[in-house]
């Protein structure tokens, strides 16, 4: 690893690539946003990394770099967002504000994407969103890696959850997974390495356990908790697709290929005002019990503590910050 580069340089780095490879100013600024946050928070597979992915997509055409997102669908608390098959990141920032905005008014709001992308870290809308005293959830679905409930061959994507809850003068508790063993990209830098994968990850094509990352590739990732995390992902790919009319999993080319289809993923957004329930000072109250009760066991960690304001430089792999810049010219 390198020494620490500041992190305004990587994010401008990033931002410049991605309007060279065709994005425009929008999306090339909030998706170098997006990546340099997801680097901070200890997300490499969510970060920097996705560079070089997102400029080929955009110069192949499985990104349209000059989408703009568009509200095609709304009642008070809902909208659908037509992401346009840009890369998710403006989609995903108008779905905070749709979100943000309707709760307040109707104390929940639904918002859906449809003809999205690859949408990075999904801890991190979520969190914004409970800096402003919202609760949020949201999901996403993804090229097809895993198993149905029961089947051997792929369908469902990893289809992460995220899950964010504003404490009283403290960071918001961020809950962040995908729902598969462990994250695609981390099979994938294994067979960049040449390392085997433990056993229990992956299935190879013929639906047999494999260590080989390289078999794992090209078979079915397992479901976390086994059926019953194959029922959340599901759940996961029906909430993302048959309420926004995008594509499912099995209906995608992968994100580990620079060639193939435009994906046209759906992500969900639920936002809830907690004024409109129980009301905002008893949630922050009932939150804090449970906090409270959680740090009386010694080695307690609370999930998203890494969820605030930037670092002032990130260590990047040097190929890395390498082919990065070679972008940019």
């Amino acid at each position: 690893m390198t020494d620490a580069t500041p992190t305004e340089t990587l994010r401008a780095l990033a931002e410049t690539a991605l309007a060279r490879a065709g994005a425009n100013p929008r999306m090339a600024a909030l998706t170098a946003e997006a990546l340099v946050a997801g680097e901070a928070i200890g997300q490499p597979g969510h970060g920097l990394s996705r560079v070089p992915q997102y400029a080929a997509f955009l110069r192949n055409g499985r990104a349209d770099g000059a989408a703009e997102p568009k509200v095609i669908a709304q009642r008070p608390g809902t909208a659908l967002i037509d992401a346009g098959h840009g890369l998710a990141y403006p989609a995903l920032a108008m779905a905070e504000a749709e979100g943000a905005a309707r709760a307040r008014a109707n104390g929940v709001a639904f918002i859906g994407i449809t003809n999205s992308h690859h949408a990075g870290a999904m801890g991190l809308p979520v969190a914004r969103l409970a800096r402003q005293g919202l609760v949020a959830m949201a999901f996403t679905n993804s090229p097809f890696a895993m198993p149905v409930p029961g089947g051997r061959r792929p369908l469902l994507g990893t289809n992460p959850v995220a899950a964010a809850f504003p404490r009283r003068d403290a960071a918001p508790l961020v809950i962040d997974l995908a729902l598969s063993q462990v994250a695609r990209a981390k099979i994938a830098g294994a067979a960049q390495r040449g390392e085997a994968i433990p056993e229990g990850w992956a299935l190879d094509a013929e639906g047999r356990p494999t260590t080989d990352p390289k078999a794992a590739m090209g078979g079915a990732m397992l479901a976390l908790g086994g059926p019953k995390g194959a029922a959340l992902a599901l759940a996961v790919e029906l909430l993302c697709v048959a309420l926004t009319g995008a594509a499912f999993g099995f209906e995608a080319d992968g994100f580990f290929q620079d060639e193939g289809n435009r994906p046209a993923l759906g992500q969900a957004l639920l936002v809830i005002d907690p004024g409109a329930l129980a009301g905002e000072a008893g949630y922050l109250t009932r939150v804090e019990t449970l906090v409270a009760a959680m740090l009386e066991d010694e080695g307690v960690r609370l999930p998203g503590a890494r969820h605030g304001a930037l670092p002032a430089g990130l260590s990047i792999p040097p190929a890395l910050l390498e082919k990065i810049r070679a972008l940019t010219v």
